[in-house]
């Protein structure tokens, strides 16, 4: 698989721009923000294909990677014949999560 297969596009949504400058509430970590960003990825990659691809595509390090499988939601269309129903495709997501000071300026809104 080419990384442009295994990473397919970065979400911008208001909760993965907030994961970008996460501050932890307790630990050892609580001083630092751990800057994480959100990926839409191919359904059969890795976590470490995840990595060398974010790596290869963008100049940071990798720290961390978890993935998780987005359900598809069932679509109700109504047309003047009739109403349909539609199942999406299910998908997979991948937060990435960086070494401490580093960023992917594309992905900031």
């Amino acid at each position: 698989m080419e990384i442009t297969e295994i990473i397919q596009y970065g979400i911008i949504s208001e909760k993965s721009v907030s994961l970008q400058s996460l501050q932890p509430q307790q630990g050892a970590h609580r001083d630092r923000i751990i800057p994480r960003y959100t990926f839409r990825v191919h359904p059969e990659a890795t976590k470490p294909q995840i990595k060398l691809a974010v790596e290869a595509m963008f100049p940071v390090k990798v720290v961390e990677v978890r993935t998780m499988r987005m359900p598809g939601k069932a679509k109700t269309i109504r047309t003047r014949k009739g109403q349909f129903s539609k199942e999406a495709r299910p998908w997979k997501k991948a937060i990435v999560t960086l070494a401490e000071g580093q960023s992917i300026a594309e992905l900031h809104p």
